[in-house]
């Protein structure tokens, strides 16, 4: 994978995969708009600077693993996977139909290029602790990287997997958290505060890194910082903006699970700057 340093190129990138965000979601009629535009930036940085990976061979047992644990916000990670080369791009279209590769939710057995599946939240931080664990018995030295939601600090077994990874020193283990404050029915401040979320790291032996997750350059310099870090687990809490980029879904919690309509789609595209 070529990998680009330009910020500028990078942030192109990201907005063409929140133009194709849009087609997907509308096209299948059904989705997760403001996740999945939130958390496009995170997903450049990852798969076109960050992440050490071969998309014409996706299980070269050297890559960094990439587990997406809030699978909801697939279409942000499948259009960084066309865009990358893991498939065509025209196959976004088919989000979500049936017999479809891409489904609603990440499935590893349609789409072997994933290393899991995912859908209910709190399950997937255990999985990419047992990738981590895995490759320091095979003294690999490729990282695993794990996004999160506010949804799965919701649920016991993350706390419980975050309390064993920080016990057992799994400095290969890089946990992104996508904070952006809602959840399906409101904001997270009303349903089930998580603050403070970076005192709770520390306290289970994380080192803990805050950026703003719409900003390339401090995502691509935490996960720098992460690698670098020796004897814990690294949780990047990157604060995001649901909707970034279409500004009637910006920040609102009822676009958490709700396709736009053509009109609707049309205005977000022209926001986007589709040409």
């Amino acid at each position: 994978m070529v990998k680009i340093n330009s910020i500028k190129k990078l942030e192109v990138i990201a907005n063409k995969l929140r133009i194709e965000i849009i087609r997907m979601i509308t096209e299948a009629r059904s989705g997760h708009p403001a996740g999945s535009l939130g958390i496009a930036d995170v997903m450049t940085a990852l798969y076109f600077n960050v992440m050490k990976h071969n998309p014409k061979n996706p299980k070269w047992k050297n890559r960094d693993r990439l587990i997406l644990s809030n699978g909801h916000v697939c279409p942000a990670r499948y259009a960084a996977m066309a865009y990358a080369g893991y498939f065509p791009k025209k196959e976004l279209l088919e989000l979500r139909k049936l017999g479809s590769r891409l489904q609603g939710h990440p499935s590893y057995v349609d789409l072997p290029a994933l290393e899991s599946s995912s859908g209910p939240l709190g399950l997937n931080l255990s999985i990419a602790i047992g990738e981590a664990l895995a490759l320091k018995m095979d003294k690999n030295k490729a990282k695993v990287f794990c996004i999160t939601s506010d949804g799965d600090h919701d649920e016991g077994n993350t706390w419980e997997a975050i309390m064993f990874a920080g016990n057992n020193k799994l400095d290969n283990l890089i946990n992104i958290i996508d904070r952006n404050h809602i959840q399906l029915s409101g904001k997270t401040r009303a349903i089930m505060p998580l603050e403070s979320l970076k005192k709770k790291y520390i306290a289970f032996k994380w080192n803990v890194i805050e950026i703003d997750g719409n900003k390339i350059q401090e995502i691509i310099k935490a996960c720098v910082q992460a690698r670098k870090t020796k004897g814990k687990p690294t949780a990047i809490i990157a604060n995001t903006i649901p909707g970034k980029g279409v500004s009637f879904m910006e920040g609102k919690s009822e676009w958490h699970g709700k396709a736009p309509d053509e009109a609707q789609a049309k205005l977000a595209l022209k926001e986007l700057g589709e040409r």
